[in-house]
């Protein structure tokens, strides 16, 4: 039963940043996990934190997943990726998405306005920067003159785009080096990877290899009641946003996609998490003992997942820590 290239998400909730340094090194040396992918919502600002786990580790890769292009120029988004390859050693992958209007409208200010050609554009100034050509770009979104990077980079830069729907996983397999996912079906699978690997076919690119990495929210546990509310907690803002909500209506989940935002619209947080059904739940995470929830990986690695990122459900860091030794590389037989 292959688990592909198993990776682990941090920053854990309830641990200081030394904290979870400490134990990225866990991760790497202990454990033998093969990657650390960092999220960043309003917390850790990951290219801080992945300068810290690459100084502190030596074998791991370690990834953004992912980083907006919206709150950081390509100028910005050149240098830190510049200066992470060279301080890990070229184990750096910069993961790159839009976000969403909540964070980006809401949190910053900026408005989030066409996203497809907002990656194009941050892509042809990075391309560009990374071949250390001086920037003369004007795009639909924005412009870049005269930039030129000021760290000498002397491998390739690998960028993976993340996408939910079929426009954007498109251009993320014309544009990209790999694959982003989250919170998606196992039965969407196939649909996502057929639009992915027709946007690489589209731009004469061959993406067989490419590497597809998906964060699961997953809780091993007997009690799935306990772990289905965890997850009507934490993210029945996520299926409300409209970039969400539009991709569980893609994905064949209509009706609780339509009833969460009904409720969401009306103020009715209740009404929101009750919208999602236990099916519709189960979808979104991967709940079970440790055999099922082993499975269930399996399954999405058969799908075309080849680096699933292990994000516990848990209610403290001690829980964290109790699933990532469960799935650890390292302590199989």
């Amino acid at each position: 039963m292959s688990l592909g290239k198993l990776a682990v998400t941090l920053p854990i909730p309830g641990l200081s940043m030394r904290a979870n340094v400490e134990l990225a090194v866990r991760c790497e040396k202990e454990w033998g996990y093969a990657a650390i992918w960092l999220a960043e919502t309003n917390g850790a600002d990951s290219f801080a934190l992945a300068g810290a786990i690459a100084q502190a580790t030596d074998r791991v890769e370690i990834g953004t997943a992912i980083v907006p292009v919206y709150n950081r120029t390509p100028a910005i988004l050149a240098m830190g990726t510049a200066t992470l390859v060279d301080l890990s050693a070229g184990r750096f992958v910069l993961g790159l998405g839009t976000s969403s209007h909540a964070m980006i409208e809401g949190w910053h200010g900026i408005p989030f306005e066409q996203p497809l050609g907002r990656i194009r554009d941050t892509m042809a100034v990075l391309r560009s920067a990374f071949a250390g050509e001086k920037t003369g770009y004007e795009g639909s979104t924005l412009t870049s003159q005269g930039f030129r990077l000021g760290v000498r980079v002397h491998q390739p830069v690998k960028i993976y785009l993340a996408a939910l729907r079929e426009k954007m996983l498109e251009l993320a397999g014309a544009l990209g080096e790999g694959l982003i996912i989250n919170m998606m079906p196992l039965q969407a699978m196939p649909q996502i990877m057929e639009a992915y690997r027709s946007g690489a076919l589209d731009a004469e690119r061959d993406a067989s290899g490419d590497d597809v990495v998906a964060r699961f929210q997953i809780a091993v546990t007997d009690d799935k009641e306990r772990a289905r509310n965890m997850v009507r907690m934490g993210f029945s803002g996520y299926v409300a946003t409209p970039v969400y909500n539009r991709f569980f209506s893609w994905v064949g989940h209509e009706d609780v996609a339509r009833g969460v935002a009904e409720a969401f619209a009306n103020g009715d947080r209740q009404g929101t998490a009750a919208a999602m059904s236990d099916t519709f739940v189960e979808d979104l995470a991967i709940i079970g003992d440790a055999v099922e929830a082993r499975e269930k990986l399996a399954a999405f690695v058969a799908a075309g997942v080849t680096t699933p990122v292990l994000a516990p459900l848990a209610a403290s860091p001690e829980e964290t820590i109790a699933v990532l030794e469960t799935f650890a590389p390292a302590l199989q037989p």
